[in-house]
């Protein structure tokens, strides 16, 4: 899969991750969005490293929408804890 095709992927399921958890997340949807995509991005190495899944091979994947939605909840769960330091 091409970085535009990781991008799609991180927009949707930032999205996804968003919906999924509970109360309200700091930032817009800009910082939805972008933490969608470092989080697809954080699944899919994880998804290589640890299982050695390749992701790339396949948009419409299941595994590779679950590995890139569990990335995006890690980084929003991180970012919030970050901003609600503050």
């Amino acid at each position: 899969m091409s970085i535009i095709g990781w991008i799609v992927l991180g927009l949707i399921a930032g999205a996804i991750a968003r919906a999924i958890l509970p109360g309200k997340q700091p930032g817009g949807w800009i910082v939805t969005l972008i933490t969608g995509v470092l989080g697809a991005l954080l699944g899919g190495w994880i998804a290589a490293t640890l299982f050695g899944i390749n992701v790339n091979d396949a948009f419409f994947d299941l595994g590779t929408w679950l590995f890139a939605i569990g990335g995006g909840l890690i980084v929003s769960i991180i970012w919030q804890a970050i901003v609600r330091r503050r």
